[in-house]
């Protein structure tokens, strides 16, 4: 007699496993998990503002400036409004991200931002536009990305850059099969691989170029970019391919 199958066991074997290398919004795990697709939520790495004299000076007398002010994290728009508490400046503000966008909007204002891209290359590109530019205040971690000053310096603008915050791995050797896999910076990628092997059936789902090229160091598994930044649209874009 052929075994049969109970309805909630077949269910669960035949769901989608995930694993997102950020934590999400209860909501759109739970959305997730209507389409049979379960996402594990683990770090890889851990951000943390840095908190000495030398950096509080910096901000303090980069407040006092009228000048062009560079974002490329939201991590460092927290670390720099943690440190100004409040006080107004005079910043012509460029970011990248929609998510880094939003907490600009809330510390500084609306009136404070002056462009907005999707990568450190275009957002680069985007003020080296401006001939009116000439320097910029580049607020960042102790691991960033060459891109954007390359561009700028190549393009003659000078850039103060200093460090808000540094960015920690947090290794995990991962056992479990993921027939998916989300990376939202090119830290947690390496952070990732720093203990652990993909089958070549995961597919990756990364946030955008720059963290789709640092997977191809270590990876030749499929990878898709989503076409949109954000967290969410970055998991919207792997509930879409795996309806």
């Amino acid at each position: 007699m052929a075994e049969k199958k109970l309805p909630w066991l077949f269910a669960m074997q035949n769901n989608i496993n995930i694993l997102c290398t950020r934590p999400l919004k209860e909501a759109l795990v739970k959305e997730a998990l209507v389409q049979h697709i379960v996402i594990d939520e683990i770090s890889f790495i851990e951000t943390e503002a840095i908190k000495n004299i030398d950096v509080q000076q910096e901000i303090e007398q980069a407040a006092l400036l009228t000048t062009s002010v560079v974002f490329t994290s939201m991590n460092a728009v927290e670390a720099v409004a943690d440190y100004l508490y409040g006080q107004p400046v005079q910043w012509s503000i460029y970011c990248m991200g929609n998510t880094t966008k939003q907490l600009v909007k809330k510390y500084f204002g609306q009136h404070q931002l002056a462009g907005i891209a999707n990568s450190a290359a275009e957002l680069a590109t985007l003020i080296a536009a401006d001939t009116n530019i000439e320097e910029v205040t580049f607020f960042c971690g102790d691991q960033r990305r060459d891109e954007l000053p390359a561009i700028l310096h190549s393009n003659g603008i000078d850039i103060t850059e200093i460090s808000v915050y540094q960015t920690i791995a947090v290794t995990h050797l991962i056992d479990k099969i993921y027939q998916g896999i989300l990376f939202f910076s090119p830290s947690a990628v390496a952070s990732f691989f720093t203990k652990n092997k993909l089958p070549a059936s995961t597919v990756i789902f990364a946030i955008g170029d720059t963290t789709a090229n640092e997977i191809k160091k270590y990876s030749t598994n499929k990878i898709i970019i989503s076409n949109q930044p954000g967290k969410e649209n970055l998991v919207r874009t792997m509930m879409e391919y795996f309806r």
